[in-house]
């Protein structure tokens, strides 16, 4: 695997903001990807906490807009930012529209032919693990948690409850909660995974949740009640929650009123989820 390039740094909180490409086996493009070293990374193994970006997002929303530098530089966790779906491969159709193909990878191993290298499900447990274990001494890869947001937060949450064992904790900020009954998720289940629905539930949280009952770490989600996403049927926390309760999964999901489904509402209680995992990650 070839050592990623640094293609730009920025000093933050007496830490590092740094932007990072390199070629992915996995997707068969070349990717870029953040990383915030908080100060203490120069002296010490710090863990990780990698945020999912949402539809049309890149790796660089989060990094400018989110403000979490501040808590993750005072508990010293490290910010992992990657991309949001391969790019530069010019599979016909990929743009056609802003909540599928690029930008819209939604964290899953496409099987349809044509998708066949939207396949970022195994570039955010595999891929990008291995490159960071290999190529920054700093980071302790052993010691991850994960977040994200809106479609991201879908990720985050599946990704999570598929490896209890690679992961700490879980937080999300408005995420698709139970996409195989939301338009956003049925049309991207359809396009990448085809017709077979039972293998669209590999990849909903609210399906999810009743197979992988271990659990310990309570789930935290924030929800803008002034969501208009919220609003039209494409996030569905009550199922997710009915789900947590009926498969007894500790989940406090705090729905907050006023706020709606952008960065003003993720910088608002970003400092709570980095705490959050801080927690849990011992620091």
């Amino acid at each position: 695997m070839e050592k990623p390039e640094e293609i730009s740094s920025s000093k933050m909180f007496e830490g590092y903001n740094k932007r990072y490409k390199h070629f992915s086996p996995t997707l068969g493009c070349s990717m870029n990807f953040h990383i915030y070293f908080p100060p203490t990374s120069s002296s010490q193994k710090v863990p990780v906490l990698y945020w999912l970006s949402g539809l049309t997002c890149t790796d660089e929303n989060f990094i400018a807009k989110s403000g979490a530098q501040h808590v993750a530089s005072s508990k010293g966790v490290a910010l992992i930012v990657p991309d949001t779906s391969p790019r530069g491969l010019n599979v016909e159709g990929e743009a056609d529209s802003w909540d599928f193909g690029l930008g819209a990878g939604f964290y899953l191993n496409a099987t349809q032919e044509k998708w066949k290298n939207w396949r970022m499900y195994d570039y955010i447990v595999k891929e990008l693990p291995k490159l960071l274990r290999e190529n920054f001494e700093q980071l302790d890869t052993s010691r991850a948690s994960i977040f994200g947001h809106s479609m991201g937060g879908h990720g985050a949450l599946t990704i999570y409850l598929k490896n209890l064992d690679k992961y700490k904790s879980v937080s999300a900020f408005a995420p698709i909660c139970n996409p195989i009954n939301c338009p956003w998720g049925q049309k991207a289940f359809s396009n990448y995974l085809g017709s077979n629905k039972s293998d669209w539930e590999e990849y909903d949280a609210t399906c999810l949740v009743a197979k992988y009952k271990k659990v310990s770490a309570t789930i935290l989600i924030d929800q803008g009640e002034e969501d208009k996403f919220l609003k039209d049927g494409q996030l569905l926390p009550n199922k997710f929650e009915e789900a947590c309760r009926i498969a007894n999964v500790p989940l406090l999901l705090r729905m907050q009123p006023g706020y709606d489904h952008s960065y003003f509402f993720i910088a608002t209680f970003i400092d709570d989820h980095i705490l959050h995992h801080a927690q849990a990650l011992d620091l």
